[in-house]
């Protein structure tokens, strides 16, 4: 570690642990972003000129994207060239008091520059090294590249995902990079555990996330149906196959609920607020295959009582019968819900935008842990910001070789 672990003054867990993040998008920062929020340092290199391409995306206006300022938030943005002898030097610098570096380049990328884990775990024997890529380290594969798009393909994510009698879809989120991230900060925090109990690194320092094998981790019985039933699920649009009752359905304002109705008790209540006794009393309809069976004529009768009513309506119903169910946000509506507000899951911070500073309604941390909690001291930085404080004060450049890193910058 870079000094003894001490809780900070806001007693975040993770202060005096430093992270350099080598990535670039999406899956790499997103499991920094996870050491930054809980008081870890976070080192973001960037490169020169051009920075994270996070910055350019979804941008209507000024400089740096709001995708950008949330993924980068709590980091300090260093622009260095990697393939410069003195920007290889200044990493090596930095690996040299730093617990965690977490890359997501193509396989083999960290070696050309001569920052393999070899290399990186000569200088600095704990540091522990996580590399996300798109199919991983070893395998057939390993040499393709990979975005979280192939891999959720890859994995048979977008396979079941959309309406039956259209091409394959997606969530419009970035979840195969995302869920990435969350394992390489799992295979992490799992082995500064080990180290911190005493355990040997003997067998190696390094966590491999395939990108797709995040994906597919998520996707449950998908292959054992296959095994066991001969099943190979299809799409379903907003429902799960053999989940019965549960979806999504319309109300009489033209406001949409997602209603979950499928365990046995909940099954009885639900069918009890919508007025079917009937089918309450039913115990035949107490096995999920005769609820399958009957999906259309049961989802007939939740969306005859949606129907009937408005969504707030409908929730208070539901509500009242302990019958899980939502409504379908969208994000004016998550801005203002006042459990969001409560939770601090929204978050305002000033940003600058086309030069002048605005108020701008982020998302907040997760996990809470009361007495340990997160926080967003600050979204993500300019470009190098911070370039000169932590290559003077973590890699110990003097001002000779400052001025040649950004004549450097300038020539290229």
């Amino acid at each position: 570690m870079t000094e003894n672990l001490q809780l900070g003054a806001d007693n975040q867990p993770l202060a005096g642990i430093r992270v350099l993040e080598l990535g670039n998008f999406v899956a790499a920062p997103f499991a920094a972003r996870v050491f930054g929020d809980f008081g870890a340092e976070v080192i973001k290199i960037e490169r020169p000129h051009v920075g994270d391409e996070l910055r350019d995306w979804r941008k209507a206006r000024g400089s740096t994207s709001m995708l950008f300022r949330t993924v980068g938030r709590n980091k300090k943005s260093v622009a260095l060239d990697l393939r410069s002898e003195l920007g290889v030097e200044a990493i090596k610098k930095i690996v040299a008091t730093t617990d965690v570096i977490i890359e997501n380049f193509r396989p083999g990328t960290l070696e050309k520059w001569g920052l393999g884990p070899e290399v990186l775990n000569t200088i600095n024997p704990d540091l522990v090294i996580v590399r996300i890529s798109g199919y991983g380290q070893t395998g057939p594969y390993k040499d393709r590249a990979g975005f979280g798009s192939s891999a959720e393909s890859f994995a048979g994510l977008r396979y079941i995902t959309g309406e039956p009698d259209r091409p394959a879809g997606r969530a419009a989120a970035s979840l195969g990079d995302t869920v990435a991230g969350l394992y390489g900060v799992i295979g992490a925090l799992m082995l500064m555990f080990h180290r911190a109990r005493g355990g040997s690194n003997a067998a190696g320092n390094v966590v491999d996330v395939a990108l797709y094998e995040g994906v597919f981790s998520l996707l449950e019985s998908l292959v054992p149906d296959y095994d066991a039933y001969g099943m190979v699920r299809q799409r379903t649009g907003g429902r799960l196959p053999g989940v019965v009752p549960t979806g999504s359905y319309t109300c009489a304002d033209g406001l949409e609920v997602v209603i979950g109705g499928n365990s046995n008790s909940v099954f009885v209540r639900l069918m009890k607020a919508i007025g079917r006794e009937d089918l309450a009393a039913d115990e035949s309809l107490l096995a999920t295959e005769a609820r399958g069976a009957r999906e259309a004529e049961l989802n007939a009768a939740i969306e005859s009582f949606t129907g009937s009513m408005d969504l707030e309506q409908v929730l208070a119903a539901l509500e009242a019968a302990s019958v899980p169910a939502a409504p379908v946000y969208d994000a004016p509506s998550i801005a203002k819900d006042e459990h969001y507000l409560a939770r601090d899951m929204i978050q305002t911070h000033p940003v600058m935008i086309d030069g002048e500073p605005e108020l701008i309604r982020f998302p907040g941390v997760v996990p809470k842990i009361p007495g340990h909690e997160g926080s967003v001291r600050w979204v993500g930085p300019e470009l190098g910001e911070h370039t000169d404080q932590v290559l003077r004060d973590v890699a110990g450049f003097d001002q000779a070789q400052l001025a040649a890193l950004h004549g450097e910058a300038v020539s290229r």
